[in-house]
């Protein structure tokens, strides 16, 4: 049969949104078949999203956060919360009220060659964001006496067999399952016994005259928005094929994910804070083997590995799966490729496809490859910082441009939303001559 031209599929695909609308209105059935269906069929893009933003370079700069500056560190998490809720939620309103994706609306805006750099920047961030988080696959393996040249090829192969089967929705609930991995943490902060009367001091404390501290601060709030963020929860939106109705739905689902995100967040600081922290050994902490070192005093061997270890490959592998997704779609975009995981591998779907599987071989090859991986991951958060100002200048001026009058922001939300885009940029950007060792 001849190839389904780009106006047939979306037409087809309109149809089966109009249908999905239609099923929205319906009267509602049984309580247990409306908490499966609703939650399901709308929830997913923005909770896995936002717990793939707390990866393996998130969880390595929160524990030293607390080392360094124990309590303290907390207010900024939850002062966090707020910003990745509303840039996310742009890409929410843009997604499902265009039904574009990010990459392809660049394009219709404002042309291909700044679709063609938004495209390369968001691939080299996806590479690098899968540098970062296959360091930390290979550092929990070696918790365990396992080579890298073993757990970062494993999981390079697992994560393409998740997106070649053929399903969004069964990539998502995996992503999702990682995600939650995070949550082993947890119990970590209860064994490490925080003291609630420090913890209420450290909130009402926030050293900014500190150099240090400074910096520390700046890469949170600078890694707080990765470019494959953006890209990757609008196409979710297309690839779920959510309709406006729909909206309120996927913003609680990205207002509850920035809240578990920057929870995690808080667990680590806290659990650091409580035990490496107060004891002032000033342990480097750069690597998940000198994090579970740190910790081995205080909850033992098993119980450093065990925890942190969990956590972190929970991070890694949903961050990797997040990131390479967002590369591939938002190449796919430029170039007018077909893109889609509810479709096998064809010919029609073999340009999405094999630019997702490259992006993972090309990192697990470097990875594999470097000699000094924490300067690979430094470089990484560097390259973040640089193209932010890109991706957050293009989200805004989508958002203001390519929206119907009555989906844009006015008045206060818009400029709150415009000054908080700014922190993130500034921020970043701060933090790039001290990585460098510039200053």
């Amino acid at each position: 049969m001849p190839a389904e031209t780009e106006s047939a599929q979306e037409t087809r695909l309109a149809a089966h949104s109009a249908s999905q609308a239609r099923a929205s209105d319906a009267p509602r059935g049984p309580r247990r078949h409306w908490l499966a269906v609703g939650f399901f069929a709308v929830w997913g893009p923005g909770l896995v999203v936002m717990l793939a933003d707390t990866d393996v370079g998130s969880l390595i700069t929160a524990a030293q956060s607390g080392t360094q500056f124990g309590y303290r560190m907390v207010l900024p998490q939850v002062m966090l919360m707020p910003i990745l809720y509303v840039v996310q939620e742009i890409t929410v309103r843009l997604g499902i009220v265009t039904g574009k994706g990010h990459g392809a609306l660049i394009r219709e805006r404002f042309g291909r060659n700044w679709a063609l750099l938004s495209g390369l920047t968001l691939f080299a961030t996806s590479v690098g964001a899968l540098l970062t988080e296959f360091t930390g696959v290979a550092g929990v393996g070696e918790l365990v006496g396992v080579s890298p040249g073993f757990t970062v090829p494993i999981a390079a192969a697992f994560l393409i067999g998740v997106a070649f089967s053929g399903s969004y929705r069964r990539a998502e609930r995996i992503g999702i399952a990682f995600g939650l991995a995070e949550l082993a943490f947890i119990p970590a902060v209860i064994l490490a016994h925080p003291s609630l009367h420090a913890i209420a001091q450290g909130l009402g404390s926030m050293p900014l005259h500190n150099g240090r501290y400074l910096l520390l601060l700046a890469a949170n709030i600078g890694a707080v928005i990765m470019p494959w963020m953006i890209f990757y929860q609008q196409g979710a939106m297309i690839d779920k094929r959510l309709t406006r109705t729909q909206i309120r739905s996927e913003r609680r689902d990205t207002a509850v994910g920035a809240v578990l995100t920057q929870a995690i967040m808080i667990a680590m600081v806290l659990a650091f804070a409580a035990t490496v922290g107060i004891s002032g050994r000033g342990a480097a902490l750069n690597t998940v083997g000198q994090l579970s070192a740190a910790l081995e005093p205080f909850m033992g061997p098993v119980g450093a590995k065990v925890l942190l270890g969990v956590a972190m490959l929970g991070a890694g592998l949903v961050a990797a799966l997040v990131a390479s997704l967002a590369g591939a779609w938002g190449l796919a975009e430029v170039f007018g490729w077909a893109h889609t995981l509810n479709e096998r591998l064809s010919r029609r779907t073999a340009k999405f496809y094999l630019t997702y599987a490259l992006a993972h071989i090309l990192g697990a090859a470097i990875v594999l490859a470097s000699p000094n991986l924490l300067r690979l991951v430094i470089d990484v958060e560097v390259m973040n910082a640089l193209l932010l100002p890109i991706v957050l200048g293009f989200l805004l001026a989508l958002e203001a441009k390519a929206l119907p009058a009555e989906w844009r922001m006015r008045g206060v939300r818009k400029y709150l939303a415009w000054a908080l885009c700014l922190v993130v940029i500034v921020f970043g950007l701060y933090m790039v001559p001290t990585t460098l060792g510039l200053t």
